[in-house]
């Protein structure tokens, strides 16, 4: 008898999960006892960039010997096939599937992906959904029974689009996180869809200020105000280009009380709201732990955009809590640098400042800008600072 064979079930299951699903399949030749246990796996991941296709005795055809890329048609019948292979597992499993992940390239005439959706409705057992795309300018539109998933947990979407006319948003009572990449919407669409998820916990709302399109002239304090327990936040400086006044207050009408982590990418302090955005979100999280900044090259921004601020005028927050600091892309311009003192003086519980500059530093830029910064007066007599080569992160 086999070692494997004796492990506890839920350890077999757990190896099965970590297994590409056709993998996991082919276990069910090793013997009697193992040719059900793939179909009852509470995790299906199928993934087009690793699904592998048979192709024992089939010829090429002339087509396909034209061309040395793969031909288009060759292309449509893999993921034909790819689909079929969706259907069958779905089909044949058996217990409660509680994880779905499809990672594929697709067009707005997939409707195979609304038939996966409405199987996995059936069950109704999912809680953690990853629809992870790559689709056109618009992205994928995601079909409505997407929104009657309510058990769902935990939402992954990538290239999808929402531009529902009628609102498709039920409450998600039970979901917690949602990772929302590239998205194409409405500003005002995505502020139900947020509002729709009363115990949301976890947010990262990744996507260009191009793909959100604002037609109502919201406020961007109006997208906090759905966040009322927010934890873990990453968003996209870009987000604020897509709501309505410009004009910023100083402080949101409701703090993020429990906002414990905070990661802003595409932040450039020359924006013209640069600044002003980021401070505005620090004054609003009093109980803030860890911020993590990507910085957003300065050149990349059209002339109207750009403006200079004093940052004597931002100074006045104090973060209590945070005990750390990282900032990615560091070109250690006069702005970022005076970041950098306001935070070490404004910390007092401040541990660590880890600091990843842009491609452009050598060691000596990195033993230049560790020195300057050991300098600066610091509100923790404990924080440890670390510059790091460029090629560290």
């Amino acid at each position: 008898m086999d070692r494997i064979s004796n492990l506890p079930s839920c350890i077999i299951e757990t190896v099965l999960c970590l297994l590409p699903i056709q993998e996991a399949a082919r276990t069910s030749i090793l013997s009697t006892g193992w040719r059900y246990r793939w179909i009852k796996i509470p995790k299906l991941v199928f993934d087009e960039n690793k699904f592998k296709v048979s192709s024992v005795g089939a010829e090429p055809s002339v087509l396909d010997q034209t061309f040395d890329e793969p031909s288009q048609r060759k292309e449509m019948t893999n993921r034909c096939k790819l689909f079929y292979a969706i259907y069958q597992v779905l089909l044949m499993h058996e217990g409660p599937l509680h994880e779905f992940t499809l990672r594929m390239e697709v067009d707005d005439s997939c409707v195979e992906v609304d038939h996966i959706i409405l199987h996995l409705l059936k069950k109704n057992t999912v809680k953690k959904l990853k629809l992870d795309f790559l689709a056109g300018d618009m992205g994928f539109r995601s079909p409505i029974s997407l929104f009657s998933l309510h058990k769902l947990t935990d939402l992954y979407l990538c290239d999808c689009a929402l531009f529902h006319e009628r609102s498709p948003f039920k409450e998600f009572r039970c979901l917690t996180t949602l990772y929302l990449e590239r998205i194409n919407t409405y500003e005002h669409t995505l502020l139900r869809f947020l509002s729709s998820c009363p115990l949301l916990k976890r947010l990262t709302l990744n996507t260009g200020s191009s793909t959100i399109i604002e037609t109502q002239d919201i406020p961007i304090p109006e997208l906090f105000k759905c966040l009322p327990l927010i934890e873990y936040l990453l968003v996209s400086f870009f987000i604020v280009e897509c709501f309505g006044p410009k004009r910023l207050p100083k402080v949101l009408p409701t703090l993020l009380v429990h906002l414990k982590h905070l990661c802003m990418k595409h932040l450039c302090f020359r924006h013209i709201y640069g600044l002003p955005f980021l401070v505005l979100l620090l004054r609003s999280s009093p109980n803030l732990e860890k911020l993590k900044l990507v910085m957003h090259p300065e050149s990349s921004l059209d002339e109207e955009d750009l403006g200079s601020f004093k940052l004597e005028d931002y100074s006045d927050f104090m973060l209590e809590h945070l005990n750390e600091l990282e900032i990615v892309d560091y070109s250690d311009a006069e702005n970022e640098l005076d970041f950098l003192k306001l935070i070490l003086a404004n910390s007092p519980a401040l541990k660590r400042v880890n600091i990843f500059p842009c491609c452009v530093f050598d060691e000596d830029d990195v033993s230049e800008t560790s020195e300057a910064l050991l300098d600066y007066p610091s509100a923790s007599p404990m924080v440890k600072i670390t510059c790091y080569l460029s090629n560290s992160n």
